[in-house]
């Protein structure tokens, strides 16, 4: 087994064991190249079929030293919930990390063509089938997984672990992102408010990075796809217990409360 395989392996398998990891699981990787072979080896041993992405930000200085401002992480069919009535209880890693982001989510409308590397924003405003409020859930087995820069998120699935879908937003198709202004509460009060519109590109330009992130390596997008495109008012730690609500207008309230994730029920790699 490789270097990479084996993180992979050790992610995965504190993963499907509710398990936790108090020290990066080997060397941490050097490139963003190897960031994501070790996601891609990881997508290949989950028990799981892949349903959607999440876009987050790189920041500062890392944008140049990696040529990027964007990450990405896998988002898995049974991680993926719409929004019901009442308090949804929402699984994390209890002794790792764990956070929610209130987000602009996108649902990709047709396949995209395999063989196609490079997007335009007209391009990604073409899959566009409908967007909607959501919340991402963010946790990892890894307690330090955001301590140690981007690459070491993007090597643990972005450190994602679920999506609520919430309602599609009114009149979208104007993609007016501003128009629709995000509140985040934990425990019933508020830890960020802002829009879409303050991430730079906004959600066209997540889908669109996740469109050429995802053809290049050689998992294009596919119709009905999730993309969660960026935290619109932060990234907001929380833990198991403690409740969270994210508002937008012209959508229901999306309320939540952390719940501690159990083992998987298969066999673990």
């Amino acid at each position: 087994m490789s270097v990479v395989e084996n993180i992979a392996k050790k992610f995965v398998q504190a993963r499907l064991a509710a398990g936790s990891l108090v020290e990066y699981p080997g060397t941490v990787p050097q490139s963003i190249s190897e960031a994501y072979s070790i996601q891609d080896a990881a997508i290949d041993m989950w028990p799981d079929e892949l349903a959607g992405w999440k876009v987050g930000r790189i920041n500062g200085a890392d944008i140049d030293r990696y040529g990027t401002d964007r990450l990405a992480g896998p988002i898995f069919k049974s991680q993926i919930h719409n929004q019901t009535v009442g308090v949804m209880e929402t699984p994390v890693y209890a002794e790792g990390f764990s956070a929610v982001e209130g987000e602009c989510v996108l649902i990709v409308s047709s396949d995209a063509e395999p063989s196609k590397t490079e997007y335009s924003a007209e391009d990604a405003i073409a899959l566009v089938g409908s967007i909607h409020a959501g919340v991402e859930i963010a946790s990892s087995p890894f307690s330090e997984i955001n301590d140690h820069g981007p690459l070491v998120t993007i090597s643990d699935f972005g450190n994602n672990h679920g999506l609520i879908i919430g309602d599609e937003l009114p009149e979208w198709r104007s993609l007016e992102f501003n128009r629709w202004p995000f509140e985040t509460t934990i425990d019933g009060l508020t830890v960020g408010t802002g829009d879409a519109s303050g991430i730079p590109g906004g959600p066209i330009e997540s889908l669109r990075f996740m469109l050429e992130n995802a053809a290049r390596r050689g998992m294009p997008l596919k119709k009905g796809m999730a993309i969660s495109t960026g935290a619109v008012t932060g990234v907001h730690a929380a833990s198991v217990g403690q409740k969270a609500m994210i508002r937008t207008r012209g959508a229901r309230d999306i309320d939540l409360r952390l719940s501690s994730v159990g083992k998987f029920a298969g066999t673990v790699v």
